[in-house]
């Protein structure tokens, strides 16, 4: 069984949230994507946890949680079939 991408250190800018992990990849992903995020502040995005062996992201004011790996697979919502 494949292991799951575990997140090292998250960081947004004005269009991408970004996910390092730990292996040294780096995933970047539209915020446009994640419209609770988008809509927050950076004070919002910047308080989140990592969760689950850091496999997972919380964001508790936001009450949102993102898993790394659906943004390794994610496929926005406009886009899906």
């Amino acid at each position: 069984m494949p292991t799951l991408p575990h997140a090292k250190t998250l960081s947004v800018d004005t269009r991408y949230l970004h996910v390092e992990l730990v292996d040294g990849r780096m995933i970047s992903t539209p915020l446009a994507w994640y419209p609770e995020l988008l809509n927050a502040t950076l004070a919002q995005i910047n308080d989140y946890t990592l969760i689950c062996d850091a496999t997972g992201i919380e964001w508790a004011q936001l009450d949102y949680h993102l898993s790394v790996e659906g943004m390794l697979s994610a496929v926005p919502e406009r886009m899906a079939a």
